[in-house]
């Protein structure tokens, strides 16, 4: 297997902190370059072309994003230039000096309405800033054709960074009961599942000619309470998990009420089994000894 540069833009968020972890494994394979914002702004389109000339990078990670969901309600400028106009900017560098993007992006994208899991090819109808952000950037991406593998995943936790597991087990410890919502279905997605995924793609970049669209998340689905509920019972903590309504719970950012995806396409390109997502959330307790 021919040894890549791989620059992974964003690289202090969870995603990329989990792919800090796997290079570790990785070294002999591939080169890796991490950046963020400090080191590397991505709405700067010459300084990321200078870069990528410098360290003659074959493979772009695009892990940077605009993630404050309910912010981007009051900064919608911001989340546009990060979570689009940015990613128009890659995508140019990468069809024009032709190299393989991989680009994350969102359930958000969805309105949550439908009742069957969402295919990739399923019309997009985003209801928040951030979700029009990142479909804008999608849709870039496709306007330039490089060669790129666009994964949208949902409910992404970790060790790092803010998520709703890190928040669970933190309030588990200080409340005798909390309250979240059971209205809303999805799948929770462990950052180091997503990661070593992202990986696999890069070793079959070949098979990427022009943009294609994948789903990516654990197997099976729950509620933001069904979630909630393991994390106490596993982490053994002694908090009750009481269910409401999102009415009971209102956000600046509407949310999709349902944001399960269908899988097969990824499964089949890549060859892959998933993992459930109760399996990899007691892995990743045990590993982190929460």
């Amino acid at each position: 297997m021919k040894t890549k540069n791989v620059l992974v833009t964003g690289s202090n968020g969870q995603l990329g902190m989990c792919l800090r972890d796997m290079e570790r494994k990785l070294l002999s394979i591939h080169n890796f370059f991490f950046t963020d914002v400090n080191e590397l702004d991505i709405t700067d389109g010459t300084s990321v072309s200078d870069f990528i000339q410098k360290n003659q990078i074959d493979c772009i990670i695009n892990a940077a994003a605009y993630t404050w969901v309910d912010k981007a309600e009051s900064e919608p400028e911001l989340a546009f230039r990060i979570n689009a106009e940015a990613v128009g900017n890659l995508a140019q560098l990468c069809k024009k000096n032709n190299r393989f993007l991989i680009h994350i992006s969102t359930d958000y994208v969805f309105d949550g309405t439908a009742k069957t899991p969402y295919k990739t090819d399923t019309p997009t109808h985003p209801i928040s800033i951030y979700g029009k952000s990142k479909l804008e950037g999608e849709k870039a991406i496709f306007f330039e054709q490089p060669s790129c593998a666009i994964i949208r995943t949902s409910w992404l936790y970790s060790k790092y960074g803010h998520n709703f597991l890190k928040t669970i087990v933190q309030l588990g410890k200080e409340n005798k009961e909390i309250r979240v919502v059971d209205d809303q279905f999805g799948s929770p997605t462990n950052a180091n599942d997503l990661a070593t995924v992202i990986i696999e793609m890069i070793h079959q970049s070949d098979k990427v000619s022009k943009p294609s669209v994948f789903h990516y998340a654990n197997e099976g689905v729950t509620t933001w309470h069904g979630f909630a509920e393991e994390i106490m019972n596993r982490a053994k903590l002694p908090c009750k998990v009481l269910p409401i309504s999102s009415v009971h719970y209102p956000t600046p950012a509407k949310r999709p009420a349902y944001s399960v995806f269908d899988l097969s396409k990824i499964k089949e390109f890549l060859n892959i089994e998933i993992p459930q997502w109760k399996e990899s959330l007691i892995m990743e307790l045990e590993k982190n000894n929460y």
